[in-house]
């Protein structure tokens, strides 16, 4: 089943929901528009409890190039009020991707820059074709990576991260998984095949295992150590009382007897 509000695309495959933003013309580039789309449909998935795992693409050739001309334009004349307003919306989604339930995966292909790069490394994998190039070009043109350098700093080491956001150069699919930026390199031809054959796996495992895991990793992220594990406890028991956990260990048992 495939629904649009013509800038992004909502498709659902059993447990596998595929969010497409729809700007090909406009490299997927980044606007008000669209940025209420994802936002939208990423709530739409995390309200489905038939959703296992979303995959977070772009039409046509590229992931993602940024913020359009348009919005530049935008942000050159708008009043301090209204660039907070507008950096805060992109703030939003960045934090919703990590509030999602089931694993986001980041299937890019083309180019995934600047803001675009920092969407695809807020999700929590990347899954990218061999062609594919990853950059933050903002300083080019006199801006700062601001938000995406709290992303790309949890993503990489601190030498590569400022090596990236000051330099402005773009990397390939190769160069990014040696960076610890991407999962798995795809070949080009075999892209689709893949990429469903990977998330497919999460049909495969206990959602709400998922959830909870995906929910722990993220909370103690800047906790120390000792908090961290307090955490895990409450998440244990929580995990403990689950029907998946039930019915996995009564299968685990029925296997040994």
């Amino acid at each position: 089943m495939t629904e649009d509000n013509s800038t992004v695309l909502y498709d659902v495959d059993e447990g596998v929901t595929r969010i497409t933003l729809n700007r090909p013309e406009k490299r997927n580039a980044l606007n008000d528009e669209l940025i209420a789309g994802l936002k939208d449909a990423l709530h739409r998935a995390n309200k489905s409890e038939d959703v296992r795992v979303v995959i977070l693409t772009g039409a046509g050739s590229d992931f993602c190039a940024g913020a359009d001309l348009t919005a530049l334009q935008k942000i050159s004349t708008a009043t301090v009020a209204e660039n907070l307003e507008d950096a805060r919306s992109l703030m939003d989604l960045f934090l919703l991707i990590r509030r999602v339930h089931v694993p986001v995966i980041a299937a890019v292909r083309g180019s995934a820059l600047a803001g675009g790069c920092g969407l695809a490394l807020a999700c929590d994998m990347v899954l990218a074709a061999r062609s594919a190039r990853f950059g933050f070009p903002e300083v080019k043109i006199g801006f700062v990576p601001a938000m995406v350098m709290a992303i790309l700093r949890r993503n990489t080491s601190e030498k590569r991260a400022f090596e990236l956001l000051t330099m402005g150069t773009e990397i390939s699919a190769d160069e990014a998984t040696s960076y610890g930026l991407v999962n798995r390199v795809l070949d080009d031809e075999a892209f689709d095949d893949e990429l469903d054959v990977f998330a497919r796996q999460f049909e495969r495992v206990s959602s709400s295992a998922i959830s909870l895991s995906k929910r722990l990793f993220y909370e103690t992220h800047a906790m120390t150590f000792k908090d961290a594990l307090e955490s895990g406890v409450d998440i244990n028991v929580v995990a403990r009382m689950s029907e998946d956990f039930r019915l996995g260990i009564e299968g685990f048992l029925i296997k040994r007897l």
